[in-house]
């Protein structure tokens, strides 16, 4: 039987009434468009007449009551519940829902939808003697859905309820004020417009996880701010994500904080370095997300918005905003976002969560530092695996400054036709980062800082070295390891692309995979 909550409202004459009233009372949710709440109007009208009990009707529109009372010519108080506090107090699924209340406000007896035996022992019997000819009354009548269930008025109700998930503080917008205007002057957003979080959104996206909304997922410098699941969401409803977007951008919070991946040093370094997202798994599909034409670029929710939630999270939470601690010379454009899923099926290798350690029925996010990309590779001629990744090669050699060698992480998104032309050779993952190490490698020789770049090795270095020295090939990148290859894009064009790293390693930032709990 339902729980009775004690509660004030008013009627259409501004009269207020508890309850408890501390008399019996039939207390009966209604509203004026339900036939069945219609139905029972008059009997509760009878039963406030000449019945023992006092009798209250709680209408859950405003005008609807209003239409009540005229319609059945009501003399019985119709409360004003239009807020739907009471209503969802009462936890109601239908209406019209009676809870017949003793002197102390225990209920005695509940009544649902319309049941003719039921209302006959509850109106004859538990009140008194109704003169109603129950005759022309039909045997059973269905009620209709509170307004409760509404879905959008459900998470207003949930997020203003005293037991709300919700503990963020709350910014009251004046009445005329443009919302987003008023985000933009008080620095919510990245420069682009965002989605106002209101509670009923932020409930809503909550939804998309069963995580505790104040769980603390990590903390974020350079405030050090504990980010919670709460927080998360609202900066997910910000970026304009799904409810299912938010177990991705929860784990790739995790994933950079960690002390592996330094996401302080990665955001306030000089050289505009931020993290790009992997996904790899299930969650590429159910997501809706794209790893074909324009996997990179822009056009599609899911990659877009789940990488720009986690960036608002990063600034909102953590505080990390230009001029602040962020501090790039010439900032970053993939700092507003940069998240693509890993074609795997159209991948002849390990996927790159496997690789990483993980199972294939896994799904799973890999976030990397990179300071600038991806820059295009364009080779349409190459005919062989070992001319195409040769083609690679040279490209690369260009990530950062053509004499910084020993580089760290890098990423080669490799496409389709590419995939192709290597493929018809047999190569592995493991030919290609050979092959790349091998073309890259030049003498030590060639790269001392000279008239023509100051970049390279100092000369005064340089002259300290042995001839065999100065002629040992040295490669483009630290070891094989840094370079992490993925397979995404169009089927129609011989163009891939490559990321260029931050600082790797311990002194800079490591490559992170979280498992997503979805």
């Amino acid at each position: 039987m339902t729980a009775v909550q004690p509660f004030t409202l008013t009627d259409l004459n501004g009269t207020d009434h508890s309850v408890p009233t501390g008399t019996k009372t039939l207390l009966c949710f209604v509203k004026e468009d339900c036939p069945t709440c219609n139905l029972v109007a008059p009997l509760l009208e009878a039963a406030h007449r000449e019945g023992d009990a006092d009798v209250l009707l709680v209408g859950q529109t405003s005008d609807g009551n209003e239409l009540l009372v005229k319609n059945h010519e009501l003399s019985v108080p119709v409360l004003d519940d239009s807020t739907l506090i009471v209503s969802f107090a009462y936890e109601l699924d239908t209406v019209p829902h009676a809870i017949l209340l003793d002197d102390v406000g225990e209920p005695i007896k509940e009544v649902i939808g319309f049941d003719k035996s039921e209302w006959q022992d509850l109106l004859n019997v538990d009140i008194s003697d109704v003169d109603i000819d129950w005759s022309v009354l039909p045997d059973w009548r269905p009620g209709c859905g509170s307004l409760t269930q509404d879905p959008i008025i459900a998470e207003r109700l949930r997020a203003e309820a005293e037991n709300s998930p919700l503990r963020a503080r709350r910014i009251e917008i004046a009445s005329h004020d443009d919302v987003h205007e008023f985000l933009f002057d008080q620095g919510f957003t990245d420069g682009l417009p965002v989605v106002p979080p209101t509670p009923e959104r932020v409930i809503r996206m909550l939804g998309g996880t069963n995580r505790d909304p104040q769980d603390v997922v990590a903390t974020i410098p350079p405030n050090l701010a504990p980010a919670t699941v709460e927080k998360i969401a609202i900066n997910a409803v910000l970026a304009g994500c799904k409810p299912e977007f938010l177990p991705v951008v929860i784990a790739t919070v995790e994933a950079m904080c960690t002390d592996e991946f330094n996401c302080h040093g990665v955001f306030a370094t000089t050289m505009g370095g931020t993290p790009v997202m992997i996904l790899n798994g299930p969650v590429r599909h159910s997501l809706g997300t794209n790893m074909k034409l324009s996997a990179l670029g822009q056009g599609t929710r899911a990659n877009s918005a789940i990488g720009r939630a986690v960036r608002l999270a990063v600034r909102n939470i953590g505080g990390a905003k230009p001029g602040g601690t962020e501090r790039s010379t010439l900032g970053n454009p993939m700092k507003y976002t940069m998240c693509f899923p890993e074609w795997e099926e159209r991948s002849p290798w390990e996927p790159l969560h496997v690789e990483r350690g993980f199972n294939p029925e896994d799904s799973v996010v890999s976030i990397f530092a990179m300071s600038s990309g991806p820059a295009q590779i364009v080779d349409q001629t190459s005919r062989s695996a070992e001319a195409l990744v040769g083609s690679f090669a040279l490209s690369m050699r260009a990530v950062h400054a053509v004499k910084a060698h020993r580089a760290g992480d890098t990423i080669l998104v490799i496409s389709p036709e590419h995939v192709d032309t290597i493929q018809r050779d047999g190569w592995s993952k493991a030919d290609i980062r050979a092959r790349i190490q091998d073309v890259s490698s030049v003498p030590f020789r060639e790269l001392i800082a000279d008239s023509t770049s100051g970049v390279g090795i100092p000369p005064q270095a340089a002259a300290k070295m042995t001839e065999e020295q100065l002629s040992q090939p040295i490669p483009k990148f630290a070891s094989e390891d840094r370079i992490h290859i993925v397979v995404a894009g169009s089927e129609a064009g011989k163009f891939s692309a490559v990321f260029h790293g931050w600082a790797s390693g311990s002194m800079g930032s490591i490559p992170v995979s979280r498992k997503i709990d979805m």
